[in-house]
């Protein structure tokens, strides 16, 4: 059985490899990780504008670029004004030499 097998009906929270937030109701799942999700959303947060809530409809994330999966509380989620969060900018990455 897999870790995802009891959010399947319920409200999950995905963040991917690129930073990407995706909120929605897990429909499925298969070996691979790759999510269906329904009533998808997906919420972008920049550090100068106002969060932007897309809607997305029935979505389908790659299982490759899921980095994060979990259940949303949702009288947490309700209080969050999303219009006001702003993200913060990430400092300077470096490559790593050999």
């Amino acid at each position: 059985m897999s870790a995802l097998a009891p959010y399947v009906g319920k409200a999950v929270v995905v963040i991917t490899s690129d930073g990407r937030l995706f909120t929605g109701t897990l429909q499925g799942y298969d070996q691979t990780t790759n999510l269906i999700l329904e009533s998808a959303k997906e919420r972008v947060i920049t550090p100068d504008a106002p969060t932007v809530v897309l809607d997305l409809g029935l979505y389908l994330l790659r299982g490759e670029s899921v980095a994060l999966c979990g259940l949303v509380d949702d009288e947490i989620d309700s209080e969050i004004d999303w219009y006001k969060v702003r993200g913060m900018r990430l400092g300077e990455t470096k490559k790593l030499g050999r």
